[in-house]
């Protein structure tokens, strides 16, 4: 807690110094986007990093609440030899940026932060993109000053335009998986334009944006901009890109040539190779849908819902796994591939205008259900 720390920091030479700790991005798919912390240090007295990213995997029925939406985070404060030692040993460098603040600004964002720490208050709903361990110390600063930071350009690249989907895929460029999971999970919401303060969900974003920043008076947010931990010249620790023999989009054109090459069989009477690639294919499909439904319908994700993704992956596509091994079952089959088809349709429509952007490995793999779709429709009869 850091109630000492606010009684200290009402004293005016108290000399207490504020300042945002970034981590840069670790191999871990939760530490892509880096991490941030708020540091409070008051030179031969204390010196503490809060930490709004941390959670209890031991909490009961964690897995099951986390994938629900309730993914609840605790802000912790602890010595800030030990945050520092834990990136060090990453390798992952961290950068420290003190802020500008009056004595009497300190002393506010101090007993903000105290009052975060309390334990009715240290657990809060932790949103990926909204509410994470980069836009809480953003606010407690700005709380503190009692006005809003004004973001200039800065170092920070111009992301005039860019969405939510579209800056997570520059993070997880060397792990396609990750990304083909997110395009899969997370609905239109993410393919709205970020507003420039919305940019700072991410902790390396942020730490460019604080660093062309400035108060409400006019004068720089930032008093001095270092590395404690590495350097800017610091190597990655994140993997190598993936091969593209395993990449998503390879996987897509196999399983499209797959579709195409048992679709051809078909036509000509080989019915065995088309029946158990459907089981597989649709049924993949109908397991991939249970787990969009379940975060459209029942998660409390921000982002899960709307999700096109649905029109495709659902659990209506049990009936082409099962179907094309009943004889009973012909007219179950035409129906359904007679809607999977317009929804296919429907959801590459919405795609090339933009309304969900579409993970490119998604292309390959829609027309191959779309190929089956329009086999089984011009054949009807054919099993």
């Amino acid at each position: 807690m850091l109630t000492a720390l606010v009684s200290l920091c009402a004293v005016p030479d108290s000399a207490a110094v504020v300042s945002l700790l970034t981590c840069m991005p670790g191999s871990e798919i939760y530490e892509l986007e880096g991490h941030s912390g708020l540091r409070v240090r008051i030179p031969g007295r204390a010196d503490l990093t809060l930490n709004w990213g941390v959670f209890d995997f031991n909490s009961p029925g964690f897995v099951y609440r986390f994938v629900k939406g309730e993914t609840d985070y605790m802000a912790a404060a602890y010595p800030t030899a030990l945050f520092l030692e834990s990136y060090a040993r990453e390798g992952r460098a961290v950068r420290e940026q003190v802020i500008s603040l009056t004595p009497e600004q300190t002393a506010r964002l101090m007993a903000l932060a105290d009052d975060n720490l309390r334990p009715d208050h240290r657990v809060y709903r932790y949103n990926y993109i909204l509410d994470n361990c980069a836009t809480r110390p953003l606010s407690l600063i700005e709380r503190a000053i009692g006005d809003t930071l004004r973001f200039g350009a800065g170092p920070m690249p111009e992301r005039a335009g860019d969405t939510f989907r579209q800056t997570m895929a520059k993070f997880h460029s060397a792990y396609p998986w990750y990304q083909f999971g997110i395009d899969t999970a997370l609905g239109t919401r993410i393919d709205r334009p970020m507003t420039r303060r919305e940019a700072a969900f991410a902790p390396v974003i942020l730490a460019d944006m604080l660093a062309g920043a400035a108060l409400p008076d006019g004068s720089p947010a930032v008093l001095s901009d270092s590395y404690i931990v590495g350097s800017a010249d610091s190597p990655s620790v994140s993997q190598g890109p993936t091969r593209a023999m395993f990449a998503p989009m390879a996987f897509g054109v196999l399983v499209l040539l797959l579709s195409a090459a048992v679709s051809a069989g078909q036509l000509y009477g080989h019915m065995l190779a088309a029946r158990i690639f459907d089981t597989l294919w649709f049924g993949a499909c109908f397991a991939a849908g249970l787990v969009v439904a379940f975060l459209v319908f029942i998660s409390v994700h921000e982002a899960t819902a709307p999700n096109l993704v649905l029109l495709w992956l659902n659990p209506l596509c049990l009936a082409g796994a099962v179907a094309p091994w009943l004889k009973s079952a012909q007219r179950l089959e035409f129906c359904y591939q007679s809607v999977n088809f317009a929804l296919l349709i429907a959801l590459a429509a919405a795609g090339v205008c933009g309304v969900q952007n579409l993970n490119p490995a998604f292309w390959p793999l829609m027309c191959a259900s779309a190929i089956r779709a329009a086999v089984w429709l011009s054949r009807p009869r054919l099993r």
